[in-house]
């Protein structure tokens, strides 16, 4: 009787799972075993990983492909075969230690996968200029470089991510550059003299272009051990000329190269040179996701490779000069040129325009901007519980104060410049004092000018708001303000809207997935470009004043897709609650209103944070769509 109720219910959490999953992405589940097979349970938004799928389903059979979905608690597997399929659907389901909190996990057959990416990226063809040559060096060579360098001598470096030493001269991170007057004493070492003529001579037998420079003058080692891993990134485009070579010692890894929406992991081998030119070195952005463990192809399909320490050697030319290549979209030179075209914004028109697109328009905005934002974000409420009983803690820029009570233990204050999210606080505390003693305390304020003293708390968040800042000297000083209240040993986290939106793994952050309409292909991008503009145009005309006098004119963001630009104004749309305001068509009125953003690219949030004097960053991270620091006020 106990196991037929237990079998029922667990059909019961199957079909629903699987009626999910159909709503979602439109495939049917199958009553007869299929190559298809869907883990119902687990998936990206538990925890899941990739390589934790693929390591637990080899055990039982050969795995041809895995698909994660963004956001999703469910995953799937494809075989060769129904009887591969079979074996690891009998020795996966209903069994626990696969899912990251350790729960039980439940298995489908499905007719067929969903439509998301290609069959096997591993048989794409590499970036234009991509060059990897297996075996390039002997083990011995392999040696004496390792000696040449001494790798004993490398020291844990601020990156916190792994070891580094610089040859020639030194690579500055937060300005992604070098400062070709300050060459280093240590050059790079003699033993690597070998690789040159040897590299020319592996190109030119493979009929490929050489360089038409003599041998390099600056090189960085990194020191990685398993589990480290560093951010996809392009190597300055003004610091260094083409191409750039990267020597892979000690250890395998697989390194991930991405351009929009293409992504095509490459897998280094050891003893490996990897030549990047052309496309590949300036239109490609490459990194390590840090992981234990890598998927790898196999004869049999998919498996997976445990890391091991790898040590690479990365040989770069300085550039004496502006880039002049033709990859325009990450040029910092090209970049650099056309802001020097803009106007610069004084500090008065800054405060004007922050004043017109930010904080009238929270005003206008906060009830129903307040209704949109109800449950902390799960890292920043994990920073907050961070902090021991008796802390004091304070929220620059609380909105409804929706993390003022995440930590029942700590007083925790917080202010906003806008009197309308301050009312919507306020009106919260008034629900909450029903059932809690622990009311959020708020009052209104600029995050440029906190009128509290200095040392004077133990933590501090800024979420969502120097974003709003409309020069980076402003966004500077709004970090110094926060750097200012902290006591020795405080700490802060800040988060800002990154203009990549799909920095996870090429996967879309929660902001793109709302566009509904994209996602389902009813549209495209552009027209919706095309509505949107011509709506905002439309009710500029009716309702908004002229441009602030001296003010750049900033683009006009579409919701929900990609940023084209750093500085932009992106609506809010305001939907009337009266009923008797409604028109034919049932649908109540709506008022667009503009508010301004500065979305940072990938580095810039910790390139500002190494200007601050007495402080120390403690981590960075990408968050759904966020740039996020963590630092810490030094102890004095």
């Amino acid at each position: 009787m106990t196991k037929d109720y237990s079998s029922r219910k667990l059909e019961r959490k199957q079909r629903r799972c699987e009626a999910i999953i159909h709503t979602d992405v439109g495939i049917e589940s199958s009553e007869k075993p299929t190559c298809f097979l869907a883990i119902l349970n687990a998936g990206l938004s538990t925890g899941l990983t990739e390589e934790s799928v693929l390591s637990n389903a080899i055990q039982y059979a050969p795995v041809q492909q895995v698909i994660m979905l963004p956001n999703k608690s469910y995953c799937f597997l494809k075989c060769d075969n129904v009887n591969n399929a079979e074996r690891i659907y009998n020795h996966m389901h209903g069994r626990a230690g696969l899912e990251q909190r350790g729960g039980v996990v439940y298995l489908s057959y499905f007719k067929s996968l969903p439509i998301c990416k290609e069959e096997n990226i591993w048989t794409k063809p590499l970036p234009e200029g991509l060059v990897l040559l297996p075996d390039f060096l002997t083990e011995s060579e392999e040696n004496m470089l390792l000696k040449a360098i001494n790798i004993e001598d490398v020291e844990q470096s601020d990156l916190k991510h792994r070891r580094v030493k610089h040859f020639g001269y030194q690579f500055i991170y937060g300005e992604n550059n070098v400062d070709p007057t300050k060459p280093l004493n240590e050059k790079i070492p003699n033993e690597c003299d070998i690789l040159w003529p040897l590299l020319k001579t592996e190109m030119t037998k493979l009929g490929l272009p050489t360089w038409d420079w003599d041998v390099p003058d600056q090189l960085t080692v990194n020191i990685y051990e398993p589990g480290q891993g560093i951010p996809p990134h392009v190597d300055t485009h003004s610091a260094f000329l083409d191409p750039i070579f990267s020597l892979s010692l000690f250890g395998d890894v697989v390194m991930d190269f991405r351009r929009g929406s293409d992504r095509q992991p490459l897998k280094l081998l050891r003893r490996s040179m990897l030549v990047m030119s052309g496309a590949s070195r300036y239109d490609w952005t490459h990194g390590i996701t840090p992981r234990t463990l890598d998927v790898v192809p196999s004869e049999t399909g998919l498996t997976v490779m445990p890391r091991q320490k790898r040590i690479s050697l990365t040989f770069r030319r300085l550039r004496r000069g502006p880039c002049d290549c033709t990859f325009p979209t990450l040029c910092d030179s090209r970049i650099n040129a056309q802001s020097n075209l803009c106007p610069v914004i004084t500090d008065v028109i800054a405060a004007q325009l922050e004043e017109k697109n930010v904080h009238s328009v929270y005003d206008c905005i906060a009830p129903h901007f307040s209704e949109t934002r109800h449950t902390p974000w799960p890292r920043v409420a994990e920073f907050l519980r961070s902090f021991q009983t008796g802390s004091v803690l304070l929220d620059i820029g609380c909105g409804n104060g929706k993390y003022l009570q995440c930590n029942n233990n700590a007083l925790t204050i917080g202010c906003d410049r806008s009197s309308g999210l301050i009312n919507a606080c306020l009106e919260r505390a008034k629900i909450i004092s029903e059932t809690s003693t622990n009311l959020p305390n708020a009052f209104r304020c600029d995050c440029l000018h906190v009128p509290v003293r200095s040392q004077a708390v133990d933590g501090c968040i800024s979420i969502a708001v120097i974003h709003h800042l409309a020069t980076a000297e402003r966004r500077l000083a709004a970090i110094r303000e926060m750097a200012r209240l902290l006591r020795p040993g405080g700490r802060a986290l800040i988060y800002v809207w990154a203009k990549d939106q799909r920095a996870n793994d090429n996967k879309k952050s929660a902001y793109l997935l709302q566009n509904k309409a994209l996602n389902k292909n009813k549209t495209t991008v552009e027209q919706q470009r095309q509505c949107a503009a011509a709506e905002v145009q439309q009710q500029q005309t009716e309702q908004f004043e002229p441009l602030i006098p001296g003010a750049p004119q900033l683009p006009v963001h579409t919701n929900r897709t990609d940023f084209m630009q750093q500085d932009v104004l992106v609506p809010w749309k305001l939907k009337g609650a009266s009923v008797a305001n409604k028109d034919a068509n049932n649908s109540a009125p709506s008022s667009t209103y503009l508010r301004y953003y500065h979305v940072f690219e990938s580095g810039e949030l910790e390139a500002m944070l190494a200007q601050v004097p007495d402080v120390e960053l403690v981590q960075s991270y990408y968050d759904q769509g966020n740039h996020c620091v963590i630092f810490e006020r030094r102890q004095k």
